[in-house]
């Protein structure tokens, strides 16, 4: 079993940054792919980004240059760093993994509580 903790979500202007970061309950080299979603008021949950063994990285075109997804093995952390944000970028975001054998994050195994981020214009 693996307990995922988000962190870092808030308000923020247009244009500006915030980075997330979802602290895990144990070894985060003991698990599979591990990315993030977002839920929008009234929307579903979308796969914003995700980063599997190998640190081989994957986008959402919505995002696509502007969010960087990473992971620290020593601190069992992961991040998303997100940059020029949007009013559009404003969900709840989750922290999602992965049980190791899987080779996509579009199965979930454990879910974070979400961290809301809020941009205004």
């Amino acid at each position: 079993q693996v307990q995922l903790v988000e962190s870092g979500g808030g308000l923020v202007q247009a244009g500006g940054s915030l980075r997330l970061s979802c602290a895990a309950s144990r070894s985060i080299s003991t698990i599979g792919p591990m990315g993030w979603y977002r839920q929008a008021p009234g929307k579903q949950r979308e796969l914003v980004a995700v980063i599997m063994r190998g640190d081989r990285t994957n986008y959402a075109d919505s995002v696509k240059g502007r969010f960087t997804i990473s992971r620290d093995n020593a601190k069992n952390t992961m991040y998303l760093q997100m940059n020029s944000l949007k009013p559009e970028d404003t969900a709840v975001y989750y922290c999602a993994a992965a049980h190791m054998e899987r080779n996509t994050i579009s199965i979930v195994d454990y879910w974070g509580q979400g961290t809301q981020v809020t941009v205004s214009s």
